[in-house]
């Protein structure tokens, strides 16, 4: 008998354990998606004012899959700088020249992704490996905790200028479309 290989990734849930693709951490089952659940239907949970204009709060983002899309932002993880306070996941300040970036709040996962690599790939087709060290908050903002900040869209990687720099992009855009995964 031959053996027929599938072009496909197939998904098997048995007892809410998921037989998934590890380097994906989809877990679609009951009781194995990271806590906050991403979805498709991530919709704001309510609404922000900062100095008089309103902005979306989330406690949710996309779901993770082997291509998803998301926004690159820049961020100094050093200390001094903007928010001023240290990464939450090993409360340390990162130098400019690491890799680090701070995930929206539904891919951060209640931290449940930090020290965990990620793979960001540019439209222009470099790749580079980022450590995860912060959440970049979806849900609050504004106060002075977060420098009067609104909060983030739920769709954001944040990155430090050596992610940036190894992406070959230009840090005046401030944003740019890429897509990322678990590595």
């Amino acid at each position: 008998m031959n053996k027929l290989t599938l072009p496909f990734l197939q998904l098997i849930c048995i007892n809410g354990k998921c037989n998934d693709d590890p380097h994906v951490g989809t877990h679609t089952c009951t009781g194995e998606r990271p806590s906050p659940p991403s979805n498709i239907d991530c919709k704001p949970s309510g609404t922000l004012r900062c100095e008089g204009k309103s902005f979306p709060r989330f406690t949710c983002s996309p779901p993770v899959t082997s291509f998803t899309k998301a926004s690159l932002t820049l961020n100094d993880f050093s200390e001094g700088e903007e928010v001023g306070a240290p990464s939450e996941c090993d409360e340390n300040f990162h130098e400019k020249t690491e890799r680090v970036v701070a995930l929206s709040t539904g891919w951060y996962a209640g931290g449940s992704r930090c020290g965990k690599m990620i793979k960001i790939t540019a439209r222009n087709g470099r790749s580079v490996l980022a450590k995860v060290v912060d959440e970049c908050d979806s849900k609050n903002g504004c106060d002075s905790e977060h420098a009067g900040l609104p909060p983030c869209r739920n769709n954001i990687v944040d990155g430090s200028d050596a992610v940036w720099e190894a992406l070959q992009l230009n840090k005046d855009l401030g944003v740019v479309d890429v897509t990322w995964s678990l590595a």
